[in-house]
């Protein structure tokens, strides 16, 4: 080994080289980086994806798929917090700015979720360790307080009036309004039903709505008898679902939303408010809560139950009967349930 210093040309033609290459003394310093063994993103994305139910792929699709486009060819353990942070910010900019936007907070939650379900996919199958998962240490922006409340009984009296006045079809759009103001469901609830799903003797419709979520309802048994006048006069089979078309076939979403336009044009408030489904929802759910307590508007919305965050509510649970009573005395109408 030559113990001789270097001399100063010497020494400029070390640093001349290794500026060449790009590197630095740290460089030489560090210990070499391990090889990523973790796949890239866009290779582990189809293991994701194929375990998502059909509603999360429609809500995490959109940003799963933005990821894949940012970080594809990036194995799962390249990626960090402030990486997750940046596209999330381009979202939020990047955004289609709609009546109903309110900052771009509802599209970086969504993309934070769909991340968060992805690392998890990846924790699980050993890719990368719970600690190093980048989007458990990104927060999801506070959600705003809702717009939604309920609407006193001249408005929703409106809402039926004009339902039953006007479009192509006030017979499906008045059965759709009465359909909500009894059961309080969501858009998805009505829209999944089935022939099957309904028990005349009863009277009581199963209701299949978000997270897979199931429950037998109560309804008046007026309405009852128009469901299954609807069914019938419509030609359907039971493959089909209950609300249709004159030509039997089941409505779509888009036919749904279409009386809500309507709506809208005439009466001025729904459009300058942006009313939907969802403010009956809150309407008849209030009105079982100042009457009837908490628990059973839990078991109305279809919310009570073990996983709520709220251990008292296993014990104290409403029965159908409480919710039958309930609808009863909502619809004017004696039910077989409320005995």
């Amino acid at each position: 080994m030559n113990d001789t210093p270097p001399d100063r040309s010497t020494l400029d033609a070390a640093r001349m080289l290794l500026e060449r290459l790009g590197v630095t003394v740290e460089d030489l310093l560090a210990e070499p980086a391990a090889e990523s063994t973790a796949p890239t993103v866009a290779e582990f994305m189809p293991t994701v994806v194929a375990t998502l139910s059909p509603g999360s792929q429609r809500v995490y699709g959109t940003y799963l798929n933005r990821a894949v486009d940012e970080w594809g060819d990036r194995p799962l353990d390249a990626i960090v917090p402030s990486d997750i942070a940046m596209l999330a910010q381009q979202i939020r900019v990047e955004r289609i700015v709609r009546r109903t936007d309110r900052g771009g907070s509802g599209a970086v939650e969504h993309l934070i979720g769909a991340l968060r379900y992805f690392y998890k996919c990846a924790v699980n199958d050993k890719h990368l360790t719970d600690s190093r998962n980048p989007a458990k240490q990104v927060p999801k922006p506070r959600r705003k307080p809702s717009t939604r409340r309920g609407l006193p009984d001249e408005q929703v009296a409106e809402l039926v009036a004009a339902a039953a006045a006007g479009g192509d079809d006030p017979a499906l759009d008045a059965l759709m309004m009465r359909f909500h103001i009894e059961t309080a469901c969501r858009r998805g609830g009505l829209l999944a039903l089935h022939p099957r799903d309904l028990d005349p003797k009863l009277c009581l419709v199963l209701l299949r709505e978000k997270a897979e979520t199931q429950r037998w309802q109560p309804v008046s048994p007026t309405l009852m008898a128009h469901l299954l006048a609807h069914i019938e006069s419509r030609r359907g089979d039971n493959g089909n679902g209950v609300f249709r078309h004159p030509n039997g076939k089941p409505i779509t979403k888009r036919r749904y939303e279409q009386i809500w336009e309507r709506l809208g044009k005439t009466l001025p408030w729904v459009a300058t408010q942006m009313v939907t489904a969802h403010w009956l929802r809150h309407t008849t759910l209030t009105w079982v809560e100042r009457n009837f307590g908490h628990a059973v508007a839990q078991a109305y919305a279809g919310h009570a139950g073990p996983g709520d965050g709220n251990s008292t509510a296993n014990y104290v649970k409403a029965t159908l009967q409480e919710v039958a009573k309930a609808l009863a005395e909502l619809s004017e109408e004696a039910h077989p349930l409320a005995t």
